[in-house]
């Protein structure tokens, strides 16, 4: 059994932190809410995502696992309000989701959630530097990356992150010092890593006032934020380009 009521925004947002890197999920769902573990299909970066059902107006729901597609469900929030709240209720004997949304009623098949991959295992890393800015930030960075390379480093240098680009010919670095982040743990810190990655990343993250990025020398990156008003919690590991002497 599962029945809920949701903001469309909310929901639209959580969808969209999974389908920057997986174009379908297994959604666990308990009593406490819905959570889902995914990497994308080239083994370079894996999603954790869990929304409480603190972020529901009305949540009911036993232990389960469906299965989705996450474009047919963004193809519906396309035409959603942004003050709209979502109905969904699951029917265990068809396998059909059904959502109402703003006087529409959709019914999706789901998919078998067996024909969907494994959850992945999320490595414990213990990072050495940490260091918490605005999304907006990250985002900027990563814009202006694009410009010049494929790839991008993060590092630390004394007391300050950057995040900078080198291409055949051009070089663009962000220099953030202590004062200009939210908070810094310092630590030995460089790392190389893909923008087609980061650019997908980053346009979930972008929209937080507070993002945590851990970091270490030549290992992944773990990015993290909250959603829902602190409702739900969104992590992306990423794996570094080893760079070549």
């Amino acid at each position: 059994m599962f029945k809920a009521t949701i903001d469309a925004d909310i929901l639209k947002t959580a969808i969209e932190t999974l389908s920057v890197l997986v174009d379908e999920a297994r959604f666990r769902i308990s009593p406490e809410g819905m959570s889902v573990r995914a990497v994308d299909p080239a083994n370079v970066a894996m999603v954790s995502f869990e929304l409480g059902s603190s972020a529901f107006d009305e949540f009911s729901a036993d232990d389960c696992e469906i299965g989705m597609d996450l474009s047919k469900i963004n193809d519906i929030f396309s035409v959603a309000g942004k003050d709209e709240k979502v109905i969904m209720e699951l029917d265990e004997m068809s396998q059909k989701m059904s959502l109402h949304l703003g006087g529409l009623s959709y019914t999706l098949a789901l998919l078998d959630p067996s024909t969907i991959r494994a959850e992945p295992r999320i490595p414990q890393l213990e990072l050495p530097a940490e260091v918490v800015l605005n999304g907006k930030e990250l985002q900027r960075a990563v814009k202006a990356a694009e410009k010049i390379s494929d790839h991008m480093l993060l590092g630390i240098d004394g007391d300050v992150f950057y995040m900078e680009a080198e291409g055949d010919t051009d070089r663009v670095r962000l220099d953030m010092a202590r004062d200009k982040l939210i908070d810094m743990k310092v630590g030995e810190a460089r790392s190389l890593f893909s923008l087609d990655y980061l650019s997908d990343i980053v346009k979930p993250a972008s929209r937080s006032n507070e993002i945590t990025i851990e970091i270490g020398k030549d290992f992944p990156v773990k990015i993290s934020f909250s959603i829902a008003n602190g409702a739900g919690k969104v992590g992306y590991l990423l794996a570094p380009r080893i760079e070549s002497d």
